[in-house]
């Protein structure tokens, strides 16, 4: 019985990775979709649908999908999405950011409130935690990319602002005007980056013990599982050894 049972806990755990990884896809489609239709379909001619279609492929997306969601922009889909931010705070006060593109602005911000309040949180006003981010753009390499002298000497020709380095990785920030520009430079001279996106970067963060951190957690993959969330982000800052037992 033991047997059968870690193999069920296996089968469920793969289970749930491939939902995540099914959800993942399907936003990750609606952003080119969403890009395509907005400007061009070439994306050598579109800045945005350019970044959306190297976040698409870091992230393993096939290119069936990628070229099938391009051709929904010119089939006419997606012209009703509607880009929404959500601004609002969790547990122990944490600012959380919810980016989300819908078709239905009643449907998503009720479910967004609920979330909130079922799971610790409060959803604000917009601007109400908006204040404690800078809008980024993100350009990641992983560890074996290159050393942190290497990275920042490539990063600062490129026309980044600041980088930072670590056993997990190199992370280079830019204006988000730029990252377009940044992440082709990089590219030119690392190779393909493992993502390069817009973000929003925390200009203050909060203390987190292991309690909120956990409460936080489960409004995190809430939020994210709703089909109209796009990206959830917070300024949590916790102890490495609080994100060790987590």
């Amino acid at each position: 019985m033991a047997g059968h049972s870690k193999w069920a806990n296996i089968q469920h755990r793969k289970g749930r990775q491939d939902a995540v990884r099914a959800k993942l896809f399907s936003k990750l489609g609606k952003e080119i979709t969403v890009a395509a239709k907005m400007g061009d379909p070439d994306p050598d001619k579109n800045p945005r649908l350019r970044l959306a279609v190297k976040e698409a492929r870091a992230n393993s997306v096939p290119k069936d999908v990628i070229e099938r969601a391009i051709k929904k922009s010119q089939a006419g889909e997606g012209d009703d999405y509607e880009e929404i931010r959500y601004e609002g705070y969790g547990p122990n006060g944490v600012a959380v950011i919810v980016e989300a593109m819908t078709d239905n602005r009643n449907r998503t911000a009720s479910n967004v409130r609920s979330t909130f309040t079922k799971n610790g949180g409060n959803l604000g006003e917009t601007g109400s935690v908006g204040f404690m981010f800078e809008r980024k753009g993100e350009v990641v390499y992983p560890a074996e990319a290159g050393d942190a002298d290497t990275i920042m000497m490539a990063a600062i020709e490129a026309g980044a602002e600041d980088v930072e380095s670590s056993e997990d990785g190199h992370f280079i920030w830019c204006a988000d005007s730029d990252l377009n520009d940044v992440s082709s430079a990089l590219e030119g001279q690392l190779g393909e980056s493992t993502a390069t996106r817009l973000v929003w970067k925390p200009v203050t963060t909060t203390e987190m013990d292991l309690e909120s951190m956990q409460k936080l957690m489960k409004l995190i993959e809430a939020l994210e599982d709703d089909d109209d969330v796009q990206r959830v982000t917070t300024n949590f800052e916790a102890p490495d050894e609080v994100m060790a037992q987590l």
